[in-house]
């Protein structure tokens, strides 16, 4: 099967403009092949900070639903409804936009705001371990709520990245290549038939010289 050529004329001028923009190419391949190392870098290191929130996440989830289970046994659904409706936000969180790599997610900053007891009628002080456990699970959930949208948004770019490396690589650039090789080839076999030419009509004129004399 023949191979894929760039359908353009066989001339010096082809030439000269595909083979710049074969380094163009080539240049491109370096540059979006350092970028796909550096997403990979940075997503293997998401992965195991990823790793890390998450098991320090489930952990403290898993205290404060267990503090949780307590405060309902001794205060009922009622009372823990109306003990939080007279509870104040125990986090404050700040999303800010930050960029890696042209990747752009969300920054999360969250901070602890001191808890003031809930001094309502019937409540029990397991509801306060509750609220403070739970608070520091939020602190975790929203670092990792960070960590797991800035992986997924690397993978896609990396993704990405090697799609465009691959395209370059197996694709683009070789098809600029065969080109180049088939217009430098139609170029040498124009010479060659030119220089051919050339010489048969010099030997033409030199035989008919003594002729003529």
């Amino acid at each position: 099967m023949a191979q894929q050529l760039i359908k353009v004329p066989p001339t010096k001028n082809t030439l000269i403009r595909l083979k710049k923009q074969a380094r163009f190419l080539e240049e491109g391949h370096d540059l979006l092949e350092r970028k796909r190392e550096l997403l990979t870098r940075l997503v293997y290191e998401r992965i195991g900070e990823y790793r890390q929130l998450r098991d320090a996440a489930q952990t403290k989830l898993a205290e404060a639903y267990g503090c949780l289970r307590i405060s309902h046994l001794r205060m009922g659904n009622r009372g823990i409804h109306q003990a939080a409706l007279g509870a104040e936000p125990a986090l404050r969180v700040d999303i800010l936009p930050r960029r890696a790599l042209g990747v752009e997610y969300p920054a999360v900053t969250s901070e602890r705001v001191a808890l003031k007891p809930v001094g309502l009628l019937g409540t029990d002080v397991s509801f306060d371990t509750t609220r403070e456990n739970l608070a520091n699970a939020a602190v975790l959930l929203a670092r990792l709520s960070e960590v797991e949208t800035a992986l997924h948004r690397l993978l896609e770019e990396q993704r990405k990245a090697q799609k465009r490396v691959n395209a370059l690589k197996y694709n683009i650039i070789p098809l600029y290549r065969r080109t180049i090789h088939f217009i430098q080839s139609s170029l040498e076999e124009e010479e060659r038939n030119t220089l051919f030419q050339v010489k048969l009509l010099r030997q033409r004129a030199e035989s008919e010289i003594p002729r003529r004399g």
